[in-house]
């Protein structure tokens, strides 16, 4: 993953927790510093366990900590960072969750070694949206359902997200209903 989810992370826990919290985060993981490069690769077990070590530090489960840094991910960092490309994806939720499936293309103009994941849509109505999330990443259905509530917040649209289907039911990928 990219040194910008890494820093999101330290910026999450340290403005919500504060910097002695992060610094506590850093020590449990093992990592000799917090100085990571935006637009620069990094090994996702470092995500991976910097995501642990919060959940141990803020005696949290790794669910919670996955789901609120899907939601700051949307509303702090995404919002503030690419703004323009929020904007470009709709106006409204609905919109933004039908164009989803083009977003991470825009992404990888910015982030050319990028492993996105992929977005499909189905069974679109006019309250509601299936959303179908493929990754080579294993366990961040949690972040993904912060993704979709953090959208939500921003379009300020009250939702409620329904995990259908999962990878831990055998099926090759997760499946999320949006509802409005």
């Amino acid at each position: 993953m990219y040194g910008i989810i890494n820093k999101s992370i330290g910026e999450l826990v340290a403005k919500n927790f504060g910097e002695d919290k992060w610094d506590a985060v850093l020590k449990k993981s093992g990592m000799e510093d917090d100085y990571f490069i935006s637009n620069e690769a990094y090994d996702d077990a470092i995500t991976y366990k910097l995501a642990g070590s919060v959940a141990e530090v803020m005696n949290i489960t790794l669910e919670q900590v996955l789901f609120a840094f899907g939601e700051w991910w949307i509303l702090e960092t995404t919002r503030t960072k690419y703004g323009g490309l929020l904007q470009s994806g709709g106006s409204n939720l609905k919109e933004f969750l039908m164009n989803l499936p083009l977003f991470h293309n825009h992404i990888m103009l910015l982030y050319p070694k990028l492993t996105p994941p992929e977005f499909r849509v189905s069974d679109i109505n006019d309250n509601s949206i299936c959303i179908h999330y493929y990754s080579k990443r294993v366990g961040l259905k949690e972040f993904v359902r912060g993704l979709l509530s953090g959208l939500g917040k921003l379009f300020n649209t009250e939702t409620v997200i329904e995990h259908m289907d999962s990878k831990d039911n055998g099926n090759d990928h997760e499946i999320f209903k949006v509802s409005w």
